[in-house]
């Protein structure tokens, strides 16, 4: 019993200490600019959402890369290893069993030949994009950067360019503000399909090739059984996405870093975004970059949400990102109306967000015909009504209207991005004294809005003037005790959703 008793004592002493010294080899590791912010919560939540993206609003991402090759769809890495799945039925038809023909194969098919990133930021400047973000590397582990951590990048393989370097670049040009996103560190767990095998058929058995050690610098080593969740518990894992990120951040000091899900890793996740802030400060001390995460940003950084939009006006900035379709390019996908985008840019701006919107490019580079055309129907509606986009601040309340009843459920969270709107749907902005009031879909008779009844207690409320902006037309309006009626112009134009500029007495 006293040797058992020893054995144990031994044993735990000798785990503490291993713990004690690998915290400090990570600690060690785990090194970032010196400067206001370090890896305490105390420290990060001195963090202030730099002005420009206060005032930006609308922004356009690349979610580009290798899994666009195949054409069918968002997580094809994954999928494509996934048995009977729709992507891995395809995979088996077209390039055949992924024991033979894996991922590592799609890569080099990837030649980007029709990729023009000058003449893409041109037209996406045009739009009214004010800053735009590059794919930094997906769930696929493949970097669109020029790596030294990782030899599965742009530069080594597919394309052969430095994919982030030359986004910035031409970002730069136009001045806009330039981001990346990071989908690191959800890869190690993501990727586990690759090391499976069939389970039926005249492949049962045979293993993927992500089960060979020579591609584990691609696939990741094989998981622990109990290491399933979005974010790996493996601290190796952990230090291994936290030098990656650094490398990128240190590389190319974006404006704008997103990571899809919360700050991962909890302290290994504060040091890298100390590491950010840090990188990229103004002369008063403040930084000028923002980091979007999903979830909750605990006042560290921006919260961002998938496909969706928060209820009601957040406190702070916050941005949804979403796609105008499918992640990746998919044959035959349907894709949002311009009118659809820029009704859920209002939404999102009427509530302090901004919309940064995927803007699905073939895996050659370029844009397809129905796809410049949804920019055109964008581009043509800022034209008239940016300036009661750019710059502006939510008002009172968001809106009023039928769509504010029984919202459907945003899929990760909030409310839906894109839904129906109906006559009478209405959203606000401010900017300069100004109101500004969206009528989401043409109305069909007078519009009341009861927010701006003369009985308001809002001393604001005493209207002098109210027009259309685009339009020379006299709007006819009258203040009511329990409403402010906006009379249908005689003439509309083409797009569904019309701006009024309201203006108060001094």
């Amino acid at each position: 019993m006293k040797r058992n008793i020893i054995y144990i004592a031994a044993t735990i002493s000798m785990l503490f200490f291993f713990s004690f010294t690998s915290l400090q080899a990570q600690n060690e590791a785990l090194k970032y600019h010196r400067g206001k912010y370090n890896s305490s919560e105390e420290s990060l939540k001195q963090y202030k959402i730099p002005e420009w993206f206060r005032d930006a609003k609308f922004g356009i991402w690349s979610h580009w890369g290798p899994q666009a090759v195949p054409r069918e769809g968002d997580w094809y890495a994954k999928n494509m290893y996934v048995e009977g799945s729709r992507q891995n039925k395809y995979h088996v038809e077209h390039y055949g069993h992924p024991s033979k023909f894996g991922y590592k194969d799609i890569i080099d098919l990837w030649k980007a030949e029709k990729w023009n990133p000058e003449e893409l930021i041109k037209l996406y400047k045009r739009v009214g994009a004010k800053y735009f973000v590059s794919m930094g590397s997906h769930h696929d582990n493949f970097f669109l950067w020029d790596s030294k951590l990782n030899k599965w990048n742009s530069v080594n393989k597919g394309p052969h360019k430095d994919v982030v370097g030359l986004w910035q670049q031409a970002a730069k040009k136009e001045r806009l503000y330039f981001g990346v996103s990071e989908h690191i560190a959800a890869s190690y767990t993501w990727y586990q399909s690759a090391h499976s095998a069939d389970k039926e058929g005249t492949m049962a058995g045979v293993p993927y090739d992500g089960n060979d050690p020579v591609y584990a610098d691609l696939y990741h080593e094989k998981a622990d059984k109990n290491d399933t969740e979005w974010y790996t518990t493996n601290p190796a894992w952990q230090l291994d996405w936290y030098n990656k990120v650094k490398e990128l951040v240190d590389q190319y000091h974006p404006d704008l870093l997103y990571s899809d899900g919360k700050i991962p890793f909890d302290y290994v996740g504060r040091c890298q975004l100390a590491n950010l802030y840090n990188s990229n400060t103004s002369a008063d001390g403040e930084t000028q970059t923002v980091y979007t995460c999903k979830h909750d940003a605990q006042s560290m950084g921006v919260l961002d949400v998938e496909r969706g939009a928060v209820q009601d006006i957040n406190p702070d900035p916050w941005q949804t990102d979403t796609s105008i379709g499918d992640w990746y390019y998919q044959r035959g996908q349907r894709y949002m109306t311009s009118d659809q985008v820029i009704q859920m840019l209002v939404d999102v701006v009427s509530k302090n967000g901004n919309l940064l919107l995927n803007v699905v490019q073939t895996p050659e580079g370029d844009l397809e015909q129905d796809v410049l055309d949804i920019l055109e129907g964008i581009e043509k509606w800022m034209n008239v009504n940016g300036d009661a986009i750019y710059g502006s601040r939510p008002w009172k309340i968001y809106g009023e209207g039928p769509s504010m009843e029984n919202q459907e459920k945003g899929i990760f969270g909030g409310v839906k991005d894109v839904r129906p709107y109906k006559p009478g749907d209405i959203r606000f902005t401010t900017k300069n004294g100004k109101l500004y009031i969206f009528f989401m879909e043409h109305p069909t008779e007078s519009i009341k809005i009861k927010s701006l009844s003369k009985s308001s207690t809002d001393k604001t409320t005493s209207i002098t003037s109210i027009s259309m902006l685009g339009s020379k037309e006299r709007i006819k309006w009258t203040q009511n005790d329990d409403s402010l009626v906006i009379n249908v112009p005689s003439k509309l134009p083409t797009y569904a959703t019309t701006v009024y500029e309201v203006q108060f007495k001094k």
